[in-house]
């Protein structure tokens, strides 16, 4: 019995820091993904003022969609998104194109490299919101927190049975723990697009 309680401490410490390294991972590319967007805002200006314009309002557009992916808790909804962000990332990186195309200059691919970190960003972020625990560790815990459970019940056969509770309530709010900051869309612990929403009002207030 204690060979296995330790083996399933063990398991659920691992489970835990993988959900929270996973958590602050997305935390970053949330950040990161604010800062290429208001870097690439402010790099479009060095392109000609018409395609700088249409830029301008695309990135606009663009930074609504990511904040709407952050914010929306349903994954049925997450698919109309993720098409209206690919739309406007193929716009977006037309326009840089056209003009890369007529006017090679550094100054002109300061401003490509900069909407390929745009691009780049949100391809990070996707990958960080698909890395999830994996189903099969889950699998091995809930096994794992049956067997101990099974055994303490068994070799407490002259303790009170409202101390045979105490473990799997301890399990089930471990198990709940792990799952709320390994999931990214659903839940009480999530990631808020802290940064993008406040890079939004900066875009409208200029």
């Amino acid at each position: 019995m204690g060979a296995t309680l330790t083996l399933l401490a063990l398991i659920i410490g691992f489970s835990f820091s993988m959900a929270i390294g996973r958590y602050d991972q997305r935390k970053d590319y949330e950040e990161a993904e604010a800062n290429a967007i208001g870097t690439e805002y402010l790099r479009v200006e060095l392109l000609p003022a018409a395609s700088a314009d249409k830029a301008k309002d695309l990135l606009r557009r663009y930074l609504d969609q990511r904040i709407s992916f952050y914010e929306e808790p349903r994954e049925d909804n997450v698919g109309p998104i993720d098409d209206r962000t690919a739309a406007l990332q193929r716009e977006m990186w037309s326009i840089v194109q056209s003009v890369a195309a007529v006017q090679p200059t550094p100054i002109v691919g300061l401003a490509a490299a900069g909407m390929n970190d745009v691009l780049n960003s949100q391809g990070y972020t996707q990958a960080a919101w698909r890395n999830r625990i994996p189903e099969a560790a889950w699998f091995l815990m809930v096994a794992i927190a049956l067997c101990c459970c099974g055994l303490i019940g068994y070799s407490a056969h002259a303790a009170r049975p409202s101390l045979l509770v105490i473990l799997p309530l301890i399990l089930s709010i471990a198990f709940f723990l792990v799952a709320e900051i390994d999931s990214p869309r659903h839940g009480v612990i999530r990631v808020y697009p802290q940064n993008l929403v406040s890079l939004a009002q900066s875009l409208r207030a200029h």
